[in-house]
């Protein structure tokens, strides 16, 4: 009776003690936002959610067929966005190993020997009769279990798997990075393809102003310097569009890269007009696009990781205590499995440092030190989110009323320099003014293309901004991070 007592007390003490959580009570920033950006409808405040997932295609927004399907092939193919695939699974993997600790550890043993000692070893009577010789065969199992008092290994548990939750949503930001990268990229490609058509069309112009000025210089009608202002225009347009191929070739080896192809092997075939327009996005952005973000989401799974380690340097103040069982049979023959051949241990073992000149209350410093790192992080990434949605609105406004301004500025150009050309053709004006209205000519028509290039570039990095439009219900919550199968994140089952 008094054996059952006992047993009785002790269970209700584990059950007490383990219910002891030493990690403080996890509460993230709370920002105060303006209610609207500027120029822009209002949102709410924004509180980051770990559970994100990609929703998808947004680059099919801007109708280019080539683009999407590079970036399609950059899902499959890109090392870079494998090798975070890779570190998403070993975060993943080291979760379930922190989780592991929670369980009873249970082995088995087995093993066969053959053994001889010596006739003459010590305390041995030299008139022994006893066999020197004889085999020992054994099999056992052995358990050990280290109950979770203080929830050191709970909050070891927790740590690791929200740090699998921010890996995840590391995953998410450098697959969103890539394409948006991809995309600026496929659209500076079709930018340099619209700016040689552009040179094009120049170089056949000042070909024939340069035709017109020879004639006229042979006929002594004008000197030769208006031939040699002809010539040095011409020669700087090739120049110029030498360059411009240079930039395309460039660019398109950083494309090849991206998709996992071998820039010598790949090309993109040229087109003579800028066809990708920027999609129209909304001016009001919800703060769920923004909260959204995997930047944000990572960030603040690392501040409730750090949270959680704050639990385990708590817990390395107190006992650690441990429960160990083995049983088996032994016997020098193979007649293991009676009932005189077994063998056990049951024990029990609590351990606590007594003198550590320190050495944990500098752990637990550090905890909390690192805590307080990782709040100031998901405080700067929030921050550099607003600025980053800012600057795309901002630049989406501002350069629909620029490339307006530069048109108008280009027609104009482009009417300057049909006059002066006629008027040096009737011999009432010198080859300077055609010189000069063939530079703002170009420019401007190179100014307006590269604007266009720069609308369309603002549209993505706005996209990429919001997230890229992710919703919930993606990424893990801690639970799913030890469920290994085939999963959206290019990590194979059993990795």
């Amino acid at each position: 009776m008094k054996r059952h007592a006992t047993a009785l007390v002790a269970s209700l003490g584990v059950v007490l003690l383990s219910g002891c959580e030493l990690a403080p009570v996890y509460d993230p920033p709370h920002f105060i936002l303006p209610a609207s950006y500027q120029g822009s409808a209002p949102f709410g405040v924004a509180h980051p959610d770990a559970a994100l997932s990609p929703r998808g295609d947004w680059w099919t927004l801007f109708g280019d067929e080539q683009l999407n399907q590079l970036e399609d092939q950059l899902g499959r193919a890109n090392p870079t966005l494998q090798a975070a695939a890779d570190a998403y699974g070993q975060a993943r993997s080291l979760a379930a190993e922190a989780q592991s600790a929670l369980s009873p550890q249970v082995s088995a043993s087995a093993g066969m020997s053959e053994n001889k000692s010596s006739v003459n070893r010590l305390f041995r009577n030299p008139t022994s009769i006893a066999p020197i010789r004889e085999s020992s065969n054994q099999i056992g199992v052995a358990a050990s279990w280290e109950p979770d008092f203080w929830h050191a290994l709970r909050n070891s548990a927790h740590a690791q798997k929200r740090l699998a939750q921010a890996s995840a949503a590391d995953l998410a930001t450098a697959r969103l990075s890539l394409q948006a990268e991809l995309a600026n990229d496929y659209i500076a490609v079709r930018g340099l393809d619209a700016q040689l058509d552009v040179l094009r069309q120049s170089i056949v112009s000042y070909q024939a102003a340069a035709e017109v000025a020879r004639l006229r210089t042979r006929g002594q009608i004008a000197s030769g310097l208006d031939l040699a202002r002809a010539l040095s225009q011409l020669d700087s347009a090739q120049a110029q569009e030498t360059e411009t191929r240079l930039q395309r070739d460039l660019m398109q080896h950083a494309v090849a890269v991206l998709i996992g192809e071998m820039p010598s092997t790949f090309s993109i075939a040229p087109i003579s007009e800028f066809r990708l327009t920027p999609p129209k996005l909304p001016t009001g952005v919800p703060s769920e696009l923004l909260q959204r973000r995997p930047d944000i989401a990572s960030a603040e799974r690392q501040m409730a990781s750090a949270n959680a380690s704050i639990g385990v340097s708590r817990a390395a103040f107190y006992p650690n205590v441990t429960f160990n069982l083995a049983g088996g049979f032994e016997d020098s023959g193979f007649n293991l499995l009676s009932l005189p051949n077994s063998l056990w241990s049951v024990g029990a073992g609590a351990v606590m440092p007594l003198f550590d000149a320190g050495l944990r209350r500098a752990q637990l410093r550090h905890s909390w030190a690192q805590y307080a790192q990782t709040r100031d992080n998901y405080r700067a990434t929030v921050l550099a989110a607003f600025q980053e949605v800012e600057d795309g609105l901002s630049q989406t406004q501002r350069l629909v009323t620029e490339d307006t301004q530069e048109h108008e500025a280009s027609d104009q150009a482009a009417q300057a320099l049909s006059i002066s050309t006629m008027l040096y053709k009737d011999g009432l004006d010198n080859y300077l003014s055609v010189a000069v209205a063939q530079v703002q000519a170009l420019d401007t028509q190179l100014t307006e293309v590269r604007l266009r290039i720069r609308q369309t570039q603002a549209a993505v990095s706005l996209i990429r901004a919001l997230g890229g439009g992710w919703t919930v219900q993606g990424l893990p919550d801690e639970k799913q991070t030890l469920q290994f199968t085939e999963s959206d994140y290019g990590v194979p089952a059993g990795k």
